[in-house]
Formats: structure tokens, sequence, C-alpha cells
């Protein structure tokens, strides 16, 4: 699969179930090849693998990965915590099987840039702004989609 990574979380820790008084390691990302599709991808593993593999590329970059595994997702919990995706499927990193190599977008294809700029949400279902400052008695306490643009940053 070849894709531009659009978004990605930080690594985290979880307690081994397996393998009492140890961690598990775990970070996610998504990337996207076309302006419809876009997958996440979760990784698993030891602490050294689960950071390099995080460190070796950011948001923008052009991904290949090869042999991950396919799996259904768990809309429900799994959409609590990373981007709705119009897949059923998820793909997994393996240390032992799966391969993540990053490349330039120019080297790769260009198509791929444009995908970053593209929301991932439906244009009807989302709230600008304006919307919320005009209605907001109305919308108090209902969880919103919000599509923004970031004019500055400062301290």
């Amino acid at each position: 699969v070849i894709g531009v990574v659009i978004g990605k979380t930080d690594v985290r820790s979880f307690p081994d179930r397996k393998n009492i008084g140890t961690e598990r390691y775990t970070f996610n990302f998504t990337i996207r090849d076309s302006p419809t599709y876009f997958i996440n991808v979760q990784s698993w593993g030891r602490e050294e693998y689960i950071r390099s593999l995080s460190e070796s590329f950011r948001v923008g970059d052009c991904v290949t990965i090869e042999n991950p595994l396919i799996q259904s997702k768990e809309a429900e919990r799994e959409e609590k915590f990373n981007p709705v995706t119009p897949s059923c499927y998820k793909l997994l990193l393996s240390e032992n099987h799966s391969v993540v190599k990053t490349s330039s977008c120019y080297d790769t294809d260009t198509r791929l840039l444009s995908l970053l700029h593209l929301p991932v949400k439906d244009p009807q279902d989302y709230y600008s702004l304006g919307d919320i400052v005009a209605n907001g008695q109305s919308l108090h306490g209902r969880v919103l989609n919000v599509l923004a643009a970031v004019m500055s940053v400062s301290e």
C-alpha cells in the first residue's frame, strides 16, 4: 500500500496481559491514497521497534507499507480514538512481517501531496466557526465536527 500520512498519534504503552510486569507499545497513523479512500494503521510491539517506526516518518510523508495484516475494525471502539474511515478494515503492522518505507511524495506520486489538504469528513457533516457563533445556544451539549483554518500561531 502506498499513501500519504494524514494523521499520526504519539507512542503509548499498556501493560502486557500475556507477560505480567512488561509493557506493549503502540501508535496509530492514517494514510490516504485517493480523495475518497484512507485507512487507519495500527502497530504494536516492543518499545524499540515502535519508537523507531514512529520516528521514521511524520505527517505529510509518503509511505509504502509491505505485508500488513488486514483486520476488520471494531467501529464503535476504534473510531473513538482514530479518524472515522470509509473502510470497514484497518491495517496492522507486525514487527516480524511488515515493513514501512518512506519516500518523498515527489518521488512517489505528486498527486498524493494534494490529498493532505482534503477534509476527511463529509462536506455536509461539519460546522463552521460562524455557524457555532451564530447558533451556539442551540448547539450546547452536542458533539460537532468543526472545519476551520489556523490563521496564526503565537505565544
